[in-house]
């Protein structure tokens, strides 16, 4: 079973929760941007969280089911729609075999997220399916998707392990009497997907812009005091240099760090904020190197990671401290929230897994 890519979009690329255990030979762990949105699709359709899915960024693919399949899309909203009908987000949904799915784009967030029951049966490199553009590593011949491009998706692909909760909501949909009812879009979510909305990982956006909490680096101390309160009263625009390595900012006035002497390079990780030489901030994503030399003002807290994943652009940041205690007590009611939602799909298979946006 394959989707076949009639239009590859702006960015689409495989991606998992990353290549682990490898930053001490200078290769970055990669993985999804927003590793909340892809873990909730996978769990959504049966998938274990770290089943590799699809990237989406800004402006979505054109995609074409070789076969039945049970699908969920989460993270930006990229209005996808089959046969002219607009479907939902976080929620399971079944795609009849010869069906196009038709993305958008991106008209809130970045990034959009797709996974199949059964994960997607790309070629693993050094244990993950992640595809690393720089490193050729992962995906497809480690690439951005192209046109005529098939994807192999399903349990039938040779994705990793897929679990048996994956194959019940597969067998349920062999189960179906009728394809065409589910083209036409008749049919409702299962009620115990219709409370599920994306929640708290990205209360921190608005019109407005994007807050993220963040935590002093080890650098902190080296600014300034006029530097640290501009740092943290003022906003930062998105600049159209910004990809999977980092989120470049610009804003005014440039912070300046007191301390002149030159720093050795060191380890770095997703999260820093650098401030390099002209003193626009550059926040660090899942493709970011391994080291660097430049001083580390603050670090973004794991919780709001999939803020800065949705971060496009021309977007507005802005950054509020927080303590170590809070950032981890707030992460740790993340991982409980997505805990809750893997039970409930473990604990009900559906009766009826189509999604439609209801007006």
């Amino acid at each position: 079973m394959s989707l076949i890519v009639q239009k590859p979009g702006l960015y689409t690329t495989v991606q998992d929760r990353g290549r682990n255990g490898y930053r001490s030979a200078g290769l970055t762990g990669g993985g999804a941007m927003d590793e909340y949105a892809l873990r909730v699709a996978n769990l959504l359709v049966g998938n274990e969280e770290g089943e590799a899915g699809l990237e989406l960024t800004l402006a979505g693919p054109v995609l074409r089911a070789e076969a039945d399949l049970l699908i969920a899309i989460t993270g930006a909203d990229m209005t996808p729609r089959i046969d002219g009908r607009e479907l939902a987000m976080w929620r399971p949904l079944y795609v009849p075999a010869g069906a196009t799915i038709r993305f958008g784009v991106a008209r809130l967030g970045c990034r959009a997220y797709v996974a199949v029951a059964g994960g997607f049966g790309t070629a693993a490199a050094l244990g993950s399916r992640s595809t690393d553009a720089r490193a050729r590593l992962g995906g497809i011949d480690g690439r951005p998707l192209r046109a005529g491009d098939a994807v192999p998706c399903g349990m039938a692909a040779g994705a990793a392990a897929p679990s048996r909760w994956a194959a019940a909501w597969l067998a349920a949909l062999a189960a179906r009497s009728s394809s065409a009812a589910v083209a036409e879009g008749e049919g409702r979510p299962p009620a115990w997907a219709a409370w599920y909305a994306p929640p708290q990982a990205y209360g921190g956006a608005s019109e407005a812009g994007i807050e993220l909490r963040v935590m002093p680096g080890s650098e902190h101390g080296q600014f300034s005091e006029a530097a640290r309160g501009a740092f943290y009263s003022g906003r930062y625009r998105v600049q159209a240099a910004s990809d999977r390595m980092g989120v470049r900012l610009e804003g005014s006035p440039p912070l300046q760090r007191i301390a002149k002497d030159e720093l050795l390079s060191h380890g770095i990780v997703p999260g820093v904020i650098q401030v390099p030489d002209g003193g626009q901030p550059i926040i660090l994503a899942a493709d970011c190197q391994t080291t660097g030399g430049y001083p580390k003002l603050a670090h973004v807290a794991a919780v709001d990671m999939p803020l800065l994943a949705q971060a496009k652009p021309g977007d507005w940041i802005t950054f509020q401290p927080i303590e170590l205690d809070e950032a981890q007590r707030l992460y740790l009611a993340t991982e409980q929230a997505i805990r809750a939602l893997e039970w409930a799909v473990r604990c009900r298979l559906p009766d009826d897994s189509i999604g439609y946006r209801q007006e």
